[in-house]
């Protein structure tokens, strides 16, 4: 009996953990000067890869900018 209840304690327990690290995850919060200290309260790791997600968002849009530059200036010189 000790056993089955010791298993389920287990499960719930990581069920709980798994699920915060998944909700923690979605919540993308954006930092900036008004939640610094929630910023600090993050894991090293946890800053580095919301950093690197970030620039890499950056990274993105940036290439989605530059091709409908593109696009625009080829039409234009198309039209002349």
């Amino acid at each position: 009996m000790s056993i089955k209840s010791s298993l389920i304690k287990f499960l719930i327990y990581m069920n709980d953990n798994f699920f915060s690290k998944i909700l923690k995850k979605k919540r993308g919060t954006k930092f900036n000067k008004e939640n610094l200290y929630s910023w600090m309260n993050l894991t090293k790791k946890e800053r580095f890869n919301l950093s690197k997600k970030d620039s890499m968002n950056y990274l993105i849009e940036r290439k989605h900018l530059l091709n409908q530059i593109r696009n625009e200036y080829k039409n234009s010189i198309e039209k002349n």
